[in-house]
């Protein structure tokens, strides 16, 4: 565990308004939340545009979802969901010549969060720390072909917290990461939004973090995650290498990930 103090955490995890250098996200017809995560910042180098996507499940896509997906020319897939999820909602890849990669993240039911009622940063922390050997798997999996999307149910947690360990290992600027994760919660379709709260409020009507699961990313949050990552490993990259990811497969993660402009 590295030491850092106030100054530290200020300077990597503090407000950045030019953090962030997005491209038009791609159009792919039925899928939810789709981007790329090109144009982030990481000091004097911003990341690649094309080589790693994220987005929530495939399972809407059409006809024309299904072109629109093979024009990005996608190497490989990476679902994070669990078999239940899958089994309800299978991708909509007919067609596509990929790998799909299955890394089940969460130990236990998406269900079950929203009934035990926990908070963002309780679900965040468990991820990072349960599945950690999912993440290294998730990692590895980025490296082995690209282009490559990550994608969960929605978009939101899994997938945010994976990328954003990802972009942060591999040097991107913290305030930037915090502010690709927080996209998400202006892509979620506001009708969506409407319809799954009035659903959860029925099933759980006591519960007080369900909008926050459900549709909601805070940035505060995430900045919370980083800052936690780093009090404790001293970086994602830290944190990584502590579950098994190698010196040599970091240094490959910033090549593939990182340009110079």
């Amino acid at each position: 565990m590295a030491d850092r103090d106030e100054s530290d955490l200020a300077r990597m995890v503090g407000p950045d308004a030019d953090a962030v250098v997005p491209g038009p996200d791609p159009v792919v017809p039925g899928a939810l939340n789709l981007r790329d995560v090109g144009g982030l910042r990481a000091g004097d180098r911003v990341t690649r545009h094309g080589v790693l996507f994220r987005s929530g499940n495939l399972a809407r896509l059409d006809a024309a979802g299904t072109r629109a997906l093979a024009e990005l020319r996608l190497r490989r897939i990476i679902d994070l969901r669990g078999d239940e999820e899958v089994a309800r909602e299978p991708s909509r890849l007919d067609g596509i010549d990929l790998v799909t990669q299955r890394v089940p993240l969460f130990l236990g039911s998406v269900e079950s969060f929203f009934r035990d009622d926990i908070s963002l940063d309780e679900m965040y922390r468990r991820l990072i720390e349960e599945s950690s050997t999912g993440v290294v798997d998730v990692v590895r999996g980025i490296l082995a072909d690209q282009p490559v999307l990550v994608h969960c149910t929605v978009g939101k947690d899994r997938t945010g917290v994976i990328v954003a360990l990802t972009l942060a290992a591999a040097g991107v600027d913290a305030e930037a990461v915090v502010a690709d994760y927080a996209r998400t919660e202006r892509l979620l379709p506001e009708r969506r939004n409407r319809a799954v709260i009035e659903l959860l409020r029925k099933m759980h009507p006591e519960a007080v973090h369900v909008e926050d699961l459900a549709t909601r990313s805070p940035a505060p949050v995430m900045r919370a995650l980083l800052s936690d990552v780093l009090v404790r490993y001293g970086s994602a990259g830290d944190y990584l290498r502590a579950h098994g990811l190698a010196d040599d497969e970091l240094a490959e993660l910033a090549r593939v990930l990182l340009r110079t402009p």
